[in-house]
C-alpha cells in the first residue's frame, strides 16, 4: 500500500470515527452526567463542535490534497462522495453551526426561544456525511488493484 492510499485511507476513518464518536456520543451522553445542567451542556457542546469542526476541515483538506496536488487516483464515485461529504461540511460550518452557536448563546443567557428543527437538520448532516463517508472508503479499496469484482481484496499465497 503507497503513503497516499494510507493517509488517505487513514483520514477517511478517522473523520467517521470523530463524528461518530463526538456527534452520536458525546452529544447526549453529557447531558446524562451527574451536575451537567443545559446550560453547561450547551457550553460544552459549543466548544467540542467548534473542535470537531476544525478537525474535519483537516481531513477534508488533507483528503482534497493527496487526490488533487498528490495526483493520487481516485475513482469517480470517491470523488462523488467526497464532493457530498465536502458539502455537508461547508454547510454546517457555514450556516448551520454559526445559527446553532447563536441559540445556545441565547440560551445560555436566559432568553426564550422558539423551537427549532436545527438539531435534527445537524444530526441528518452528520448521518448523511457518515454514510459519504462510508462510500468513499468502500469505493476507494474496491479500486485497488487486484480487487474482485464483488470488492473483495484477494490475498494471493
Amino acid at each position: 500500500m503507497s503513503v497516499k492510499l494510507f493517509i488517505l485511507s487513514m483520514c477517511v476513518f478517522m473523520w467517521m470515527g470523530f463524528i461518530c464518536a463526538i456527534s452520536f456520543m458525546e452529544a447526549w451522553l453529557k447531558f446524562r452526567a451527574p451536575g451537567v445542567t443545559v446550560p453547561i451542556g450547551l457550553g460544552i457542546g459549543k466548544l467540542v463542535f467548534g473542535a470537531l469542526n476544525r478537525v474535519e476541515w483537516v481531513f477534508a483538506l488533507v483528503i482534497l490534497s493527496i487526490w488533487l496536488l498528490g495526483r493520487y487516483p481516485v475513482p469517480n464515485s470517491f470523488k462523488l462522495w467526497y464532493g457530498i461529504a465536502f458539502l455537508f461540511l461547508v454547510t454546517q460550518s457555514v450556516w448551520l453551526l454559526p445559527v446553532l452557536d447563536k441559540r445556545a448563546v441565547a440560551f445560555i443567557r436566559g432568553e426564550s426561544l422558539q423551537p427549532s428543527y436545527l438539531h435534527i437538520y445537524f444530526v441528518l448532516f452528520e448521518v448523511f456525511k457518515v454514510l459519504a463517508l462510508f462510500l468513499m472508503a468502500k469505493n476507494l479499496f474496491h479500486s485497488l488493484p487486484g480487487s474482485s469484482p464483488a470488492g473483495m481484496v484477494e490475498i494471493s499465497s
